[in-house]
């Protein structure tokens, strides 16, 4: 006996079409939705690269290998980028994390995360300026430096001359002298890693660069040492402060000290008298005080520039012996004693305690 089957025959070709469709479709919403995700992130990141918004200004430092995730939490501790993860993100896209440069930056909120990181790859640090000024005695220089900001002892350390013994121009130092005199006047750069030994190490640099063969042939012209020459223009550093006047001042020094008279410095006495407490006091008695002791101060008694280096290399050709710096500030020189009494006497009231 035969049997007919009935079969029933499954579509499989229409259902493998309607898997595809349902997968190309599932596939384009999540396209759609990444498409959506990824430019919501993007508009998100292009925000947080935008500034904060404001005028106030941070001063950050960045430390030398400091990574680019501790530079960003400093930034946004600050107040100064709205995000560390599209700081971080912008920095590294760019291949800039390993040119970020160690500093003092003054940044502000009105900058975006491109405009900070340009300033921290090109090093536009932000400094200070530190000044010693001319005429200065080492203690007024040590307070000077403290009132810029360095510590104390970070300043006594520096001024230790021991550290410099290598220094060239420390050679005609006495052994056991101070750097009295040789830290040269000027203003110097400083940034948030600047210490004070490095300002002190700049200055003598500055001091070498001044004390040229021309500068130092001229003090041996005179009869006088390098270091007697660096005194000497320390006297007249603090004597006249016309630049033009001070070849005759140095001029009438050297000529006292040739034929044995005292210098008769009230600055030399001043020296010794200032810190000791008893203000300008001509009558103390010091080695500095070169109204009671002939020859030179036993040290410098500040700081020289350049115009009284070049004076003592090249004083006035004259025969003066004395001057007096008047009321007025014009410098007045003569031959005796009795000149210059009647100068003081017509010229010099309140200088001179008249």
């Amino acid at each position: 006996m035969a049997y007919k089957l009935s079969g029933h025959r499954t579509n499989t070709g229409g259902t493998k079409r309607n898997a595809w469709k349902t997968l190309l479709a599932v596939i384009l919403v999540l396209g759609v939705l990444v498409t959506v995700a990824g430019w919501i992130l993007w508009r998100g990141y292009q925000a947080d690269l935008q500034p904060v918004g404001g005028n106030r200004t941070e001063v950050i430092v960045i430390e030398k290998g400091e990574s680019v995730k501790n530079i960003a939490q400093k930034l946004k501790a600050a107040k100064l980028i709205r995000s560390e993860r599209a700081f971080e993100y912008y920095a590294r896209i760019h291949k800039l994390s390993s040119f970020l440069q160690a500093g003092s930056y003054k940044l502000s909120q009105a900058q975006g995360v491109p405009e900070i990181v340009s300033i921290l790859t090109h090093g536009k640090v932000t400094t200070t300026l530190v000044t010693i000024l001319p005429g200065q005695r080492l203690d007024q220089i040590r307070q000077s430096l403290i009132d810029q900001g360095f510590s104390e002892s970070e300043v006594d350390a520096a001024l230790e001359p021991a550290q410099y013994e290598a220094a060239p121009v420390l050679a005609s130092k006495p052994a056991g002298a101070k750097l009295e005199g040789y830290l040269y006047p000027e203003t110097f750069q400083r940034t948030a890693t600047t210490n004070a030994k490095e300002i002190i190490e700049q200055s003598l640099a500055q001091m070498q660069q001044q004390l040229t063969p021309a500068i130092t042939d001229g003090f041996k012209r005179q009869g006088l040492t390098v270091y007697e020459g660096i005194t000497l223009a320390s006297i007249v550093e603090q004597e006249v402060a016309n630049v033009d006047e001070r070849a005759q001042a140095a001029q009438v020094f050297i000529k006292r000290s040739q034929v044995g008279m005292p210098l008769g410095s009230d600055p030399t006495a001043f020296y010794a008298s200032i810190p000791a407490g008893a203000g300008r006091d001509v009558t103390y008695d010091s080695p500095y005080n070169t109204r009671l002791y002939t020859g030179f101060p036993p040290t410098p008694i500040g700081n020289v520039s350049k115009s009284s280096l070049e004076a003592v290399a090249n004083p006035a050709d004259t025969d003066w012996l004395f001057f007096v710096s008047g009321d007025d500030g014009i410098t007045r020189f003569s031959k005796t004693l009795q000149e210059h009494e009647a100068l003081a006497e017509k010229y010099c009231h309140k200088l001179c305690g008249r």
